[in-house]
Parts: C-alpha cells; structure tokens; sequence
C-alpha cells in the first residue's frame, strides 16, 4: 500500500466502520472486472457503504483528494462499465440492499441500489406485482439504471429509464439530491431522471430508486416460431406491432445460437432463425391475440409455430433464450465472450442482422446473433482470446462496421448495455456537437472529474 492510499483509507476508517474499508487483494480483484472482454484494472480501495450518510461522507473525501471513483453493482455490466480504469475507491452497494418501501396503489417502490431484480420480484409477488425489466443477468437496481439496462420485456413495458419516478443521488462534491417525485407525471423543471438514469456513475451514485411496478398479468403464454430466413422472422414482427398486438416479449435467436441452445441445454429445437414469444393479458384477448399472431405468421412463410401456457414449459423456453451467453462459454472453453449491442429502427433491422452475419463470417469467428427484435435491438455474441492480437482486432473490426452501419441507419452503438469503455470512440459520431452539451453537464456537477473516469468520453479534469 502506498503513502497516498494509506492515507485514504485512514481517513475513510475516520467516517466508515474498519469492515466497511478494505485494501485486501482477493476483495479488490473482485472490483476489477466485469462480464465483458476487457482487461481488469483493480481499485486501490473497496468500501462497502451501508447508508446514504456513508456515500456522501466517502465522495467528500475523494473529491477533496481528487480520488477517482467508481460505483460498483454485482459486475454484471458488458461495456467494462464499472471497472476502475484509474484505480481509485470502489463503491460497492452490496450492502444498501434494502427494499424501503412497497405502494400497491401508487405501483410504486422505493428501494436502495444494491437490491437486485430477482430479490425485488420475490417480495413483490406477494402484492401481485412485479418489476418488468429483464436484462437477463440478476443485476442490481443501482446497476441497471446506471447504464439504462432493457432486455426482453422493453416492447411491451419499456426501458429502465420509464420506469424511474425518483432517484435519490449523491453527487461527486457529496450534495445529496433528489431527481422526481412520487408522481406519475411532471412538467416542472428539467428532466433530471432522464439525465442521471444511463449516466454509468459518470454523474453520482445512486443511494434510492422510487421505481414503477405492474400487476402480474392474469395470464401468460409463451410460443415458439421457427422461419426459414431472419427476414421473414423479423417482417412477422413489424406485422405484429403494426397490428397492435399486445405483446410481452418476442426475441430472434438465429440458427447458429439455436444450435449452441440445443446443445447446452438438451433440447432439439429446430435449427433455423426462431422467434421466442410471450403474451400478457386476460384470457379471452390473449387468445385472440395468439390466433391473430399465427395467421401473420402465415404470411410470412412460418414453418412452425408452437405456444406453451404450463410455467414449467415456459420457464424452460426462456432458460434456453437467456443462457445462451452460458451456452457459447461452454462450447468455447478458454474464450471470453463479446457481445455487441446495437440499435435500428425495426425497418432497417432486418438488412442490419443479415449484414451483421456476413460481417460475423467474413472475420471467421465463432458466434451468433440474437435480438430484442420488438424495439430493433440485436447483439453479436462473438467468442474470442483476449490476448490474442488477431482476434481482438478481427472483432473490434466487426463491432465497427456494425456500429457504424447502425449509424448511417438513425441507430445507436448501444441500445442497452452503455457506453463504458468499449463504446467511447463511437460517441462523436453518433452526437456530433450534442457531445459538448453532455461534457458541459458533467464538468458542471463532477469539476475534478472524480466519478468514473474514462468512461461514456474523456474530459479534461479542472484542478
């Protein structure tokens, strides 16, 4: 430990308990990586906050030292979103895990960050509730809103930013502030959810989310439909939407990632490009839905089409949709596991995943494609070595066509896992001058450029 960090943390243990402070080697490893492909950079210090008090306290700290900071959830992040790239102190909100408050008639929540989705489900079920956002991984609530996580529900109930009413933020100088209210609407000042839900910890750390909830719905069918090209699944679904079918989620998982499925999971799906369904609803209108959903099928040449109401058959379709990062790991043991995340408009995406899969070819690495097609965002789950120059650059290459195809198409380089490290250099040519105003933001509320450094872009710290 140097002379510098020694300090720190003496001051630290001056306002923290001595457990709540910790330099240990194995504890700071843990802080250092994420679920991505990039390298590890380790905190010099971890703590572990167990208040909004602690929080404040600790940025009063580094913002006098001009330590940098870096929130931290359960790593879950695909962007190197809360890796210390300058080292400094990790936050971790493991232990500000606490669901404050349940409003059944308000269908809302108000929870600390380090709750996850998975725990926040289980207590709401009781209430007939649940959380709608559904990023796949048992991220926490903090982390989620950090980076504006989605997944496969976001065609129906939207994303992580639609679902935040208020958020209690503690900024880089220690201010605490609030950003909503309980309402359900507001036209009363600047949009400041907006602003800090995506801002990756870049602005403050979150130590409250007042959240909205939703019934569960009385009934739930999921389906599957098998195509013979990714056109026609995806022409299917623009049909679906355009006919203003209500739909709970519709994922394309193409041939490739239905034969990593298969594999990991025994099942014997067929090995063509599948959509995977969910319909939410009353019993009556979910089955008109259904026959309304197979005829257009129809009319885009579906081979099959199969629809399981039994939870247990259910569960075991979407097991299948959500391990497939699992799945590619385990047919390539000793790779990392990339995954891309851009965004079109649904009119462009099926020429956007064929041109993804030529990219995919032409680079000869192993992967596949699968995409949250309701809202037009898709991901290549590529599978490479890290330390192998040639296939690190064979896929930065691919992630950058892709990117800048989306690009030229009115998309976004990322529809839901952040900028982080990985995305930077994108961030111009997606924002053009709109970059300025976001930088003018961030030197405003974060002058020493403390709060996750090196990520989102690079600004020039003011001493």
């Amino acid at each position: 430990m140097t002379v510098a960090v020694e300090l720190i943390v003496n001051q630290l243990k001056k306002v923290l308990l001595e457990e709540q402070v910790s330099t240990n080697e194995t504890v700071r490893q843990l802080h250092g990586r994420d679920e991505s492909h990039h390298a590890m950079s380790l905190p010099d210090i971890v703590v572990f906050p167990r208040s909004t008090a602690d929080v404040s306290a600790i940025l009063k700290i580094a913002h006098a030292e001009r330590i940098p900071v870096v929130p931290f959830g359960v790593g879950s992040s695909l962007e190197g979103n809360a890796i210390p790239i300058a080292n400094g102190i990790s936050i971790d909100f493991s232990e500000m895990n606490a669901i404050l408050e349940i409003r059944p008639d308000d269908l809302l929540v108000k929870v600390q960050p380090g709750v996850t989705r998975t725990q926040l489900n289980k207590e709401l079920k009781k209430h007939g509730l649940h959380f709608t956002v559904d990023p796949g991984a048992d991220a926490t609530l903090g982390g989620m809103a950090a980076t504006n996580a989605s997944g496969t529900t976001a065609v129906r109930y939207g994303v992580m930013r639609d679902q935040v009413r208020d958020l209690e933020v503690v900024l880089a100088d220690g201010t605490v502030i609030h950003t909503g209210s309980l309402a359900a609407k507001s036209s009363s000042g600047y949009h400041l959810n907006g602003l800090f839900v995506g801002s990756e910890g870049t602005l403050g750390c979150f130590t409250e989310l007042t959240l909205q909830v939703y019934g569960i719905p009385e009934f739930v069918t999921a389906g599957r439909a098998v195509f013979a090209t990714v056109g026609d699944a995806v022409g299917a679904v623009t049909a679906l939407l355009q006919a203003g079918i209500s739909i709970g989620r519709v994922e394309l998982v193409d041939e490739a990632s239905i034969k990593q499925a298969n594999i990991y999971n025994e099942t014997s799906y067929e090995e063509k490009p599948t959509l995977f369904l969910e319909f939410h609803g009353n019993e009556a209108g979910m089955h008109a839905d259904i026959k309304f959903a197979t005829e257009i099928f129809e009319d885009f040449d579906c081979i099959s089409v199969e629809f399981e109401q039994d939870n247990a058959a259910r569960n075991k379709l979407w097991e299948a949709r959500h391990s497939l990062a699992y799945a590619y790991i385990h047919a390539y043991p000793g790779k990392k596991l990339m995954s891309t995340d851009a965004c079109v408009p649904i009119s462009m995406l099926a020429e956007t995943i064929l041109y993804a899969r030529e990219q995919l070819e032409e680079v000869g690495l192993a992967g596949g494609i699968v995409g949250h097609v309701g809202d037009g965002n898709f991901h290549a789950l590529l599978m490479l070595d890290p330390s192998d120059a040639k296939e690190q650059a064979k896929a930065d290459r691919f992630n950058e066509h892709i990117v800048q195809y989306a690009l030229l198409r009115g998309g976004t380089c990322t529809g839901e896992h952040g900028v982080g490290i990985g995305k930077m250099k994108y961030q111009s040519m997606e924002h053009g001058t709109s970059l300025l105003i976001m930088k003018s933001i961030k030197a405003a509320l974060d002058p020493h450029n403390i709060m996750n450094p090196g990520k989102i872009f690079n600004v020039v710290e003011k001493l």
